[in-house]
């Protein structure tokens, strides 16, 4: 059975990580469902020349038609949706993810906020006990930033900067951008091929020093 997967896009810097996890998920047969604020608009025309309307459904035709979603297994929902799947513990993804995710989003996950659909939708996935996974774009990291993140680590919620290695030898920054997001894949359970399996190569070696 092929996994459902809410994904979040929120005002940040690396909107292209939350792109190419949702077409990474697409490709895999995932069910996407697509949560996005408005600073996150701002931020796809800024990094990516994407224009994300404020209409869901007119965001929803256009990525399935960017990511050649045929099967219509993208579903995009407004912040202020309350009636959407992913606002009720008995509807639930399998798993969230929050792509990028700003400091504010962050801080409303860990104080409970539940304020609009991206922060209620990481609330019930705490309160079901599913997989939620934040990727934090910011530096340098302040005492509150990392106390909200110690917070929700001790809740069970994945912190995964997207901080891409360089042992594997990138040579364009979709490498980078595929780094991390073959990471947030392995923590969902979605099998990839973007890059080799440490081991796998033979080549060089990130011992932590």
């Amino acid at each position: 059975m092929n996994k459902t997967i809410a994904v979040a896009f929120t005002g940040a810097s690396g909107m292209p990580y939350g792109m190419r996890l949702v077409d990474c998920l697409l490709a895999a047969g995932c069910q996407v469902w697509l949560l996005y604020s408005q600073v996150a608009q701002i931020v796809a025309r800024q990094e990516m020349g994407i224009e994300l309307p404020s209409r869901p459904a007119e965001v929803e035709a256009a990525l399935r038609e960017r990511f050649k979603d045929v099967d219509g297994r993208l579903r995009v929902f407004g912040r202020e949706e309350w009636f959407a799947p992913p606002a009720s513990g008995s509807n639930p993804p399998d798993a969230m993810v929050v792509c990028p995710c700003t400091m504010g989003t962050l801080a409303a996950i860990a104080a409970g906020l539940a304020q609009n659909l991206i922060e209620r939708a990481a609330d019930v996935a705490i309160k079901e006990g599913r997989k939620l996974v934040l990727v934090p774009r910011e530096t340098p990291l302040s005492a509150l930033h990392l106390e909200n993140m110690l917070r929700l680590a001790r809740l069970g919620v994945v912190i995964l900067p997207p901080s891409p290695g360089f042992y594997n030898h990138p040579q364009s920054i979709d490498d980078l951008v595929d780094f991390v997001v073959a990471r947030i894949l392995d923590q969902l359970g979605v099998a990839h091929n973007l890059m080799p399996r440490w081991g796998e190569t033979g080549e060089g070696a990130d011992d932590g020093r």
